[in-house]
């Protein structure tokens, strides 16, 4: 996306007033500032940028719009830069703007009383779960990235996280947005409202847009009471098949109270313990199957430890459950989260890996993982499969690693094949090949062969009306 020359001097005067509306703190040229916000958080989309725009409120957001729409700039939005897309760094033109939201970190206003918090758009997710429990009150968006991504990256990607069953991905935890349109002007839609049927519901279009719409300034978020009453096991079970069954007597025995409901099977074991130092096996011996389950009450004495004693007692006369453990403090509850969360860095230490982010029908979940396996095999044989994650929700992150004793680069080769046969697999099943990481650049093109010509259209059209100069996040979604 070369500048005409012609207009070279009409855009180096519009970074110029941007620098001069956003003052010395607001922007950066500096090659060693600018680097983390030209690289995505794997590496895969290196980039270059004209200028780092880092405003510190929703009017300087919109003037820099304004500024650079005005000259033919395009922009993009980034939060904390923690996305595995490549949807929040620029290209490699060196002709785009980074606009990062990281200086808009507000709390503008938490009502307890109507159970929602009000933000900036740069807030850190576990800034905002810490000041909503400082007040008694519980925002469950919770993720791997908690402690460095910003709500509005969460928004943009509709993030999704370990609570989905319970609480609903980002789009369900919002009620109000505020949003700066590609032509600069704010749209003010901070409405604290749960019930509000005047038209179309357009914060929606907002959300899951990775920035390629508007740029999100500030978000009115649901909060809930906090849970007093927590119980969490981790459980050997007997196949996949078991995982559903379990999963729905769960909700059943407990009054719907699953919060979380993980399944890893034993590579994910093997490669904490390998590569994670003070990472424990919670069961002894070795099984093939595990879940990692955690009922949640708001009353202290809500019931939760006798349903989850229930579930697994009954489970294990059925023989659904092998052996379990169920965390008897905090510290051993943290223990065991850690075997879950800590897998992406065990991940990197592994080697190279080939990853995806699926959903299918949480009914399907067993299936579906059986019918990649098999696929998988007669494409590379030897190849290890890493399917975990959100069974109770249908989203697994399904991570190919090579055969033993393959090079990395051998293993590399074969990425297109893998990924159209895991992507073919989640076809047949009816699923999603993105269910919580968006599209950004790295699902793009592959987003446009599996959604219907009619969903395309209907997307374009949308990104036609609001943003026609297609200044805002190119390249992105579509």
């Amino acid at each position: 996306m070369a500048p005409d020359a012609a207009h070279k001097p009409e855009r180096e005067a519009a970074l110029d007033r941007i620098k001069a509306v956003l003052g010395d703190k607001g922007w950066s040229t500096d090659a060693d500032v600018v680097a983390p916000y030209e690289r995505d958080f794997r590496g895969l989309f290196p980039g270059n940028c004209a200028l780092l725009a880092r405003p510190a409120e929703t009017g300087e957001v919109a003037e820099v719009v304004r500024l650079a729409a005005a000259a033919g700039i395009p922009v993009v939005p980034q939060g904390g830069n923690t996305g595995l897309t490549g949807a929040g760094v620029p290209d490699d033109s060196g002709e785009q703007l980074v606009l990062s939201l990281d200086r808009m970190t507000r709390v503008r206003e938490i009502d307890p009383l109507n159970y929602t918090i009000t933000v900036d758009a740069g807030c850190i997710l576990a800034d905002i779960q810490e000041t909503a429990a400082d007040a008694d009150r519980l925002f469950p968006l919770s993720l791997g990235a908690e402690g460095s991504c910003r709500i509005g990256g969460n928004l943009s990607t509709n993030a999704g996280g370990v609570n989905v069953l319970r609480y609903g991905n980002a789009r369900d935890l919002v009620l109000g947005l505020e949003v700066v349109l590609p032509d600069g002007r704010v749209w003010d839609g901070l409405r604290r409202l749960r019930k509000d049927n005047t038209g179309y519901d357009l914060k929606q279009l907002f959300i899951g847009g990775e920035g390629t719409l508007g740029v999100i300034t500030g978000a009115v978020l649901k909060l809930f009471p906090k849970p007093r009453d927590v119980r969490t096991c981790f459980a050997a079970i007997r196949d996949l098949a078991a995982v559903t069954e379990l999963l729905a007597r769960a909700r059943s025995v407990s009054g719907d109270a699953v919060t979380s409901f993980e399944y890893m099977p034993r590579l994910l074991l093997d490669f904490d313990l390998t590569h994670l130092e003070g990472v424990a096996d919670p069961i002894e011996g070795r099984h093939d199957h595990y879940a990692l389950i955690e009922f949640s009450g708001a009353r202290a004495e809500s019931g939760m430890a006798a349903a989850m004693e229930d579930l697994l007692g009954r489970a294990f006369e059925d023989g659904l459950i092998l052996d379990a453990a169920v965390a008897q403090s905090e510290a051993q509850r943290a223990a065991f989260w850690r075997i879950r969360d800590e897998i992406v860095e065990a991940q990197k230490r592994e080697g190279a890996r080939i990853a995806h982010d699926i959903s299918v029908s949480v009914s399907d979940v067993p299936a579906f993982i059986e019918a990649a396996d098999t696929a998988l095999e007669r494409v590379l044989p030897g190849i290890r499969m890493l399917g975990f994650g959100h069974a109770g929700d249908g989203n697994i992150h399904y991570n190919a690693f090579r055969p033993e004793n393959m090079p990395d680069e051998t293993f590399l080769g074969f990425r297109d094949e893998i990924t159209e046969t895991v992507y073919e697999t989640v076809r047949s099943f009816g699923g999603s090949i993105s269910a919580e990481h968006g599209i950004g650049q790295l699902r793009r093109d592959a987003m446009i062969q599996y959604k219907s010509e009619t969903e395309v259209a209907m997307m374009r059209r949308l990104k036609a009306a609001l943003d026609p100069d297609g200044i805002m996040n190119p390249g992105k979604v579509l």
